[in-house]
């Protein structure tokens, strides 16, 4: 390797950037700093030259595009070989993807494929003259470890998402677009993507929304949900389930918060119903207020909250709602 290089992954769906990839540019920008060298973008997908112009304007130096309708599908060995041909193209240091489902899959193949080091599903990561040092939790998030890889060989690094704070755009930072060839075996195109589930048009994302309503099993029932849709509505929230939610099938997994779903930092978390299980705290431990509706006044989320309110969910959530549209001209 040569001049220190940080690559960062930017996985794409439908053509625009998933929220976890636009936060590496939060990390990439400083580890680039620090090691003296350039930020590289690879935009991963199918249509994505908008996504590209955006990574520039997120802080990479260079911006690295493998647009081809075999990577518009979620499959890692196709994106396996797009970051191949980044690498290739780049020689970087560090090679940082998202910890979603494919960057979760890519990371260890091609650390295995390249002899290189992997740190998984890391939430600080620092560098010095010798070493890469991350942090990552462990068993559901109740310890921090450190992890490291010595410097001189090549490390892959997964991010957690909500980790870090994804930068603002500057619009007039532009850099050049570089189209990448990518090359696809055989074997590549063995896996066949018959369907893809994609949640309601107009939804706001979970991942980015400012505001984020979730509901537990003390809603109900499916049909229940109704009064969390309803005051998600009157706030302009998102909303979202835990686990035993979306078990029961009341709700869609693209919903779920928690250690199997997604991780959330809104600037407010509101629980209705929520208990507030370990599997589901670990996901929005990093929101910035948050405020539950519950009648168990012992239940964990109740002694996590900012603010609780105690009583009947549905006598307080359709009142609240009703008073908030009226607060905000919606009635």
């Amino acid at each position: 390797m040569g001049q220190a290089r940080v690559l960062a992954v930017v996985e794409t769906t439908g053509g625009e950037a998933r929220p976890a990839s636009l936060e590496l540019f939060g990390a990439g920008r400083t580890l680039a700093d620090r090691l003296g060298g350039e930020l590289v973008a690879l935009v991963v997908g199918s249509g994505v030259q908008m996504v590209a112009e955006l990574a520039g304007a997120l802080g990479a130096d260079r911006v690295l595009v493998a647009d081809d309708p075999a990577l518009g599908e979620p499959v890692a060995a196709r994106a396996a070989r797009a970051v191949e041909a980044a690498i290739s193209a780049a020689d970087p240091e560090l090679v940082l993807l998202p910890a979603t489902t494919l960057g979760r899959d890519v990371a260890p193949l091609l650390a295995g494929r390249l002899r290189a080091a992997h740190l998984v599903n890391c939430t600080r990561i620092e560098i010095d003259d010798e070493a890469v040092v991350a942090t990552r939790p462990v068993y559901q998030d109740k310890l921090l470890t450190t992890v490291r890889a010595p410097r001189g060989r090549r490390v892959f690094i997964t991010v957690r998402s909500g980790a870090f704070a994804a930068p603002e755009p500057q619009a007039s930072r532009l850099v050049p677009v570089e189209p990448l060839a990518v090359s696809f075996t055989e074997a590549d195109r063995l896996v066949t993507v018959t369907r893809l589930v994609e949640k309601p048009k107009g939804q706001t994302n979970l991942e980015s929304a400012p505001i984020v309503v979730v509901g537990g099993r003390g809603v109900g029932s499916a049909e229940n949900f109704r009064l969390v849709e309803e005051l998600a509505a009157a706030i302009d929230g998102a909303v979202g389930c835990t686990r035993a939610v979306s078990d029961l099938g009341w709700r869609p997994h693209y919903e779920q918060i928690g250690q199997t779903g997604k991780n959330v930092r809104p600037k407010l978390y509101l629980g209705v119903g929520v208990s507030g299980a370990v599997q589901h705290t670990v996901g929005m431990r990093g929101s910035d207020t948050i405020v539950v509706i519950n009648r168990d006044p012992n239940a964990p989320l109740v002694k996590m909250a900012d603010f609780a309110i105690i009583g009947d969910l549905f006598e307080i959530v359709p009142r609240l709602a009703k008073r908030l549209r009226e607060v905000r001209g919606k009635a």
